[in-house]
């Protein structure tokens, strides 16, 4: 494998984009938006002038990573040579399943097509297309040049060839790959969110505040991050989709969503993305500083 397309420009995409591009592949980054994209690169060599002061990177390594990402708003042009196609547009099951089905008419028959969605089914992506053996998940972890993890989601359909493709690719990108098999969250959300959501009941229910539930976690369970913070770091939209996916896929009431959180979406606040949500984020500041709508 050599030339690796990515659908979609946003945090994970571009993510991808750089991870596979520092590797020596070439990249085609695609976004129907062209503002999008631009910020992408943007983003992209920002972040590779962090690790050129961290001397994780050489300049000689961050101008041949932006030199092998190149930028479409065609679909059609960016996937014409894909050896491996990496969707990682909105997490919504209607918008990746026609993406999968215009891929898969696309795309060279040999093209592996890969998602990064964190909790939708891939064996009910796998059956958009004519090749479902060739349709598996690979999960990034959020920021994704620096975390190690890919959850390798392997569809009813995958073919072991595709998933052993697919492990190896990983590691050759610097990754750890972890297989699991296609429930809903998969694993990896499926333990996270539910701690996520009980945190956000707890708030709700005023058993105690941002700062105190977030201490808890980071000074009792040596969590790098409180879930709330973490919770606005997914985006609090992206919260509320999964646990709906684990809501409806295992009946389970544990899974149903706390109210506040769903208010807080229909609200817009959606944590960083939205500059607040559980916590305010102001420019330039590293500073946390809790909501107005939770100080007390």
């Amino acid at each position: 494998m050599k030339n690796i397309t990515v659908i979609g420009s946003g945090t994970m995409g571009n993510g991808i984009a750089h991870c596979f591009a520092q590797n020596g592949y070439s990249v085609s980054l695609m976004d129907v938006n062209e503002n999008s994209l631009k910020k992408a690169l943007e983003t992209i060599e920002n972040n590779l002038n962090r690790q050129l002061t961290k001397g994780t990177v050489t300049e000689e390594i961050k101008s041949l990573t932006l030199r092998n990402i190149n930028t479409f708003t065609s679909l059609k042009d960016a996937v014409i040579d894909a050896d491996l196609i990496v969707e990682a547009a909105s997490e919504n099951t209607t918008i990746k399943m026609e993406i999968f089905k215009n891929l898969d008419l696309l795309c060279p028959s040999k093209t592996i097509l890969a998602s990064n969605t964190s909790s939708i089914s891939l064996t009910k992506i796998a059956s958009a297309t004519h090749r479902p053996e060739k349709v598996i998940g690979m999960h990034f972890m959020n920021p994704v040049p620096l975390m190690k993890l890919v959850e390798v989601i392997k569809a009813y359909q995958s073919s072991n060839d595709t998933t052993n493709t697919i492990i190896e690719l990983s590691k050759k990108i610097g990754k750890t790959p972890v297989l699991v098999n296609d429930y809903p969250g998969f694993v990896a959300n499926r333990i996270l969110m539910p701690m996520i959501n009980e945190a956000i009941y707890t708030l709700f229910e005023g058993e105690s505040g941002v700062e105190e539930i977030d201490s808890i976690m980071k000074l009792g369970m040596a969590h790098p991050m409180g879930p709330l913070q973490l919770a606005d770091f997914i985006g609090l939209d992206v919260c509320l989709s999964i646990l709906k996916v684990l809501h409806d896929g295992f009946g389970n009431p544990k899974y149903a969503p706390c109210p506040l959180l769903v208010n807080m979406v229909n609200a817009n606040k959606l944590g960083l993305k939205s500059k607040e949500g559980f916590y305010q984020y102001i420019a330039g500041s590293k500073e946390l500083i809790v909501s107005n709508s939770f100080k007390n």
